[in-house]
């Protein structure tokens, strides 16, 4: 049975192995060199702030993660957000992404969250780095490509480009309601961050 939770900064050493991978051995992440321990703790507490960061796991073991973050940072933005999903290497291609993205949606939605957004590493051809599987998914998510920013990405000496593809999830009114934090809206306390 796999359930999904909110992360802790206590699950960071199992993220940032599942993240460490696609950094060193993929252009699936634009970063060329993972972060350390205190840094990854870091980016999971900044989220927690205002957005969620949800886990998937099975017997106590995290097989996989995503967060949502802001969408540019200016305030007219906030009912707009990015969208991230890693999964363990060992366990991709088993729906887990899917789950973990439906459940991240339906928290956002909850906070008032409107349009999401992925930006993705795309490449021309398919190589051994990186494929088109990642814009695949979120097409079959229910996200539409909205934009090619070309060979803005250069990783493994070799350029890539990235798409941006979204999804409406809410209706946007000319009152529009104020957006809540994920803590808000779910009554979490996150004092203990």
């Amino acid at each position: 049975m796999i359930e999904i939770r909110t992360a802790t900064p206590d699950d960071a050493e199992r993220l940032l192995e599942i993240y460490r991978y696609y950094v060193l051995n993929t252009a699936i992440s634009f970063e060329y060199n993972a972060p350390d321990l205190e840094e990854f703790r870091a980016r999971i507490v900044k989220t927690l702030q205002k957005y969620p960061y949800l886990v998937a796991e099975q017997e106590r073991v995290i097989l996989g993660y995503a967060y949502a973050g802001p969408f540019i940072g200016r305030k007219a933005y906030d009912w707009s957000a990015e969208m991230t999903v890693y999964v363990s290497k060992d366990v991709r291609q088993h729906g887990i992404g899917g789950r973990l993205y439906r459940a991240l949606e339906d928290a956002l939605k909850k906070m008032g969250i409107l349009n999401l957004y992925a930006r993705i590493g795309y490449p021309e051809t398919d190589d051994e780095y990186l494929t088109k599987n990642s814009a695949q998914f979120h097409e079959h998510m229910g996200y539409a490509l909205v934009g090619t920013f070309h060979k803005c990405g250069y990783k493994f000496n070799r350029w890539y480009d990235m798409i941006c593809m979204e999804k409406i999830i809410g209706a946007h009114e000319m009152n529009q309601s104020k957006v809540e934090s994920f803590a808000e809206s779910n009554g979490i306390n996150n004092s203990n961050l």
